[in-house]
């Protein structure tokens, strides 16, 4: 048993199934007497919904996985190579791949019992894009072994479900631009402004939540692992009271054979005593009857 084995069968399961597998090879490799290991496997995290998706996919669509693997290396080229016609042709296909690929994740995981929600959609649609953007990224993604969602970083990924502007939003105006805007048209412009700060505010309190659930989920895991090391200690603890119980019986039926060993030797040795003087006085009588003879 190894840690790649065991965390490539763990991240395989349902998330459901991971900590309880996660506790019996931990304890496999403490009765192996390999704390290093032990400590590592449970150290070993169990997966979010949306990770443990992704884990499925990748398993059950290797080529697929080559495929998004190879865009990505396009994708990379063309923006260290500030190719404008090569990155639009790939930002298109970009999009088209994540929202197909995510689609198809989502099925798998409704065909397997296992429907994800919304926000663990956009958790998965961002995974995409990190692996798009990010060689270790899309290393790890490919490894079907992510224990939770992964964060885009190089060139900027834009969720396909919510596209943002592409055009920058202007930080400062002219100062006679408000002379010059009629009041419908500054209220147009206080109103968009007001719905980006809305939609910033949504996106935020989106992540906030997300997050608050992320850490939930690791509380719950933080909690299961230690009822599964209570109960290991229970068991454990149980088996050497039993052994305890034996070594006590055992103990008490030596005690006894030894009592009686002492009591037949104590017989034996009176026993001893009493036919040594039998014989004696047999000896003393067939001494006086021959002397009475002569």
């Amino acid at each position: 048993m190894d840690l790649e084995s065991v965390a490539d069968e763990l991240y395989g399961l349902p998330p459901d199934e991971f900590v309880e597998a996660r506790g019996r090879h931990a304890a496999a490799a403490r009765r192996a007497r390999d704390r290093e290991l032990a400590d590592r496997i449970g150290a070993l995290r169990r997966p979010t919904q949306s990770a443990w998706t992704s884990n499925m996919f990748v398993r059950a669509h290797p080529e697929q996985v080559a495929r998004m693997l190879q865009l990505g290396e396009g994708l990379r080229q063309a923006h260290q190579e500030l190719d404008p016609g090569q990155l639009r042709t790939l930002s298109r296909q970009k999009h088209t791949v994540v929202g197909e690929l995510a689609r198809q994740a989502r099925q798998l995981a409704a065909d397997t019992g296992h429907p994800i929600g919304e926000a663990a959609q956009l958790e998965l649609e961002a995974t995409l894009h990190a692996a798009l953007a990010d060689p270790q990224a899309a290393q790890a993604w490919a490894s079907g072994r992510l224990a939770k969602p992964l964060s885009a970083t190089g060139f900027p990924a834009i969720p396909v479900t919510a596209p943002l502007p592409t055009a920058p939003r202007a930080t400062t105006a002219a100062p006679s631009a408000p002379q010059r805007s009629s009041a419908g048209g500054g209220n147009g412009a206080t109103a968009a402004t007001a719905e980006e700060q809305r939609r910033a505010q949504l996106t935020q309190a989106r992540q906030d939540a997300d997050a608050a659930d992320r850490r939930a989920r690791e509380r719950e895991d933080d909690l299961e692992q230690a009822e599964t090391l209570v109960r290991e200690a229970q068991e454990h603890a149980a088996a050497v009271a039993g052994e305890l119980s034996d070594a006590q019986e055992r103990a008490r039926a030596a005690r006894s054979a030894l009592d009686e060993a002492r009591h037949r030797a104590t017989e034996a040795g009176r026993r001893a005593r009493q036919a040594r003087r039998d014989a004696r006085t047999a000896r003393s009588r067939a001494e006086r009857l021959a002397a009475d003879g002569d």
